[in-house]
């Protein structure tokens, strides 16, 4: 079926408008959104002919890119270095498991070679960030679970990645020698965990230091930075994906300029791609093709979520505090989502015999995971006392606007626990000539500042300032005191 200019942009607003509104409708039914997605492509699959695999390959990578990234700029890493050993070992470790678990029943359930089973095990080895926290909604899960959970899924995709290209070399050449695998391995993990500190560092540098003409332009820098992050990274023959996902917490956990719009914006960005990546990934599959691999999917798929998963969990994190309830919880909550499908267009595009084969079933364990896993992750961590009946959330909004081409900007903050203006008066707190306190939240409330009102530690703060001043509001309200923003002078 051919379309003309104006039928592909209006099927790109229809498509982005169902996908809002699915999204709507997963978290009300505690689903990924990833599921109606696929499905909205898998109907227009009806319609639609498209078998491109290297152009979804291409899509779906850029999409990653902005997903990953839109991850790692909202990682805390106060929460995530407290767990950065077991979530590292989830991601290494844990996948590495779960690879070689699955991939020996895909050998015999598939008929596959040994290494074409490997493959199918690479493949499906690491979780997904956004249908995990998707499904979670406003559930009040314990942190150290939720940043476990979300400091794996943001770094086990690059060992997916190296497992899955590794061993598509190996089938085309099997005298590869061990030794050279495993410096590779090292290499991509090393360089790329140094490039995205680099990166980072440089981004946190841009984006302070250069005056752009609209502040719409700092978000879209952000984002340069990150494609070129991956791109210098991916060139040198080290792992892309790891070095985007180090350089967005290291640009998420820094003091930026117009650190709300770089925020938003890629939030947003993020969810089109994801709408748009598994349309298209839906519109891969022909749903008659999985009528075929039905009962292959389902028991890989059973297998995956109460043998492999599981035993990837428990043997990484033997040596963690973790209990008992929080690894099973930690092991159900190992949603396949868009990386495995990326991955599954690899061996297409590499011309393996199985490869279709591959990609159909890895398609339906995705579904299946997402729908079973998905619908059930809610109750079981209710059925485990991991959560509480409700979560806490945020009552204030503050849009922040941009003061154009002024050195002025607004500062979100919190006052800290040793600050010396802890107690006092507004009237009696010395504040630079340009600084001017717009708003104070307290106990989820929004205060209006005057001058006899109290400020207090936990307090946080809406205040304009200009550029030059921020670190000196920063050493008054964060514990330094008056004494450090002095001498700041």
């Amino acid at each position: 079926m051919t379309f003309s200019v104006d039928n592909i942009i209006l099927i790109f607003a229809v498509l982005l408008t169902i996908g809002v509104m699915t999204a709507k409708f997963s978290s009300r039914l505690g689903l990924p959104s990833l599921v109606f997605f696929i499905a909205v492509g898998m109907v227009l699959s009806h319609y639609i002919y498209f078998d491109n695999a290297k152009l979804a390959q291409l899509f779906g990578v850029i999409a990653l890119i902005i997903i990953i990234f839109d991850g790692g700029l909202q990682t805390k890493w106060t929460d995530v270095r407290k767990i950065i050993v077991p979530s590292s070992m989830l991601a290494t470790i844990g996948v590495f498991v779960t690879t070689i678990i699955i991939g020996v029943f895909a050998k015999y359930v598939l008929g596959l070679t040994w290494l074409e089973g490997l493959l199918f095990g690479a493949i499906v080895g690491s979780t997904d960030a956004a249908a995990v926290f998707a499904v979670l909604g406003n559930k009040n899960i314990k942190k150290r679970l939720t940043s476990t959970l979300e400091a794996e899924s943001g770094t086990n995709d690059p060992m997916a990645v190296f497992l899955t290209v590794t061993i598509i070399h190996l089938i085309g050449q099997p005298e590869t020698g061990f030794f050279g695998l495993i410096l590779r391995f090292f290499w991509e993990m090393g360089f790329g965990l140094a490039a995205g500190l680099l990166f980072g560092k440089l981004a946190v540098w841009a984006i302070n230091k250069i005056n752009l003409d609209s502040s719409g332009l700092y978000p879209v820098l952000s984002l340069a930075v990150a494609v070129l992050t991956y791109a210098l990274t991916t060139a040198a023959n080290a792992s892309g994906l790891l070095a985007v996902y180090v350089m967005a917490v290291i640009v998420g956990n820094s003091d930026l300029t117009f650190r709300h719009s770089i925020i938003r914006f890629n939030e947003g960005l993020a969810w089109m791609m994801q709408i748009l990546m598994f349309i298209l990934l839906g519109l891969l599959v022909f749903p008659n093709q999985l009528v075929d691999i039905i009962w292959e999917g389902l028991l890989l798929s059973i297998i995956l979520m109460i043998v492999a998963r599981p035993a990837g969990v428990f043997l990484s994190m033997i040596a963690s505090k973790f209990s008992v309830k929080e690894k099973l919880f930690i092991s159900w909550a190992g949603l396949r989502g868009a990386v495995p499908i990326v991955l599954a267009t690899y061996p297409m595009l590499a011309g393996l015999e199985n490869s279709q084969l591959i990609f159909n079933v890895v398609f339906f364990v995705v579904l299946t995971s997402a729908l079973l896993q998905g619908a059930t992750l809610t109750p079981l961590a209710n059925k485990l006392k991991l959560s509480e009946s409700k979560k806490n959330s945020v009552p204030h909004s503050l849009e922040l606007i941009s003061i154009g081409r002024t050195n002025n900007e607004m500062v979100e903050l919190e006052v800290g626990e040793g600050a010396a203006v802890s107690g006092k008066e507004l009237k009696d707190i010395e504040l630079p000539n340009d600084a001017l306190i717009t708003a104070v939240i307290r106990n989820e409330k929004l205060h209006t500042p005057r001058g006899e009102t109290n400020i207090f530690s936990g307090d946080t703060l809406y205040i304009l300032v200009s550029k030059k001043n921020r670190e000196k509001i920063k050493a008054i309200f964060q514990g330094e005191g008056h004494e450090a923003a002095e001498s700041s002078e």
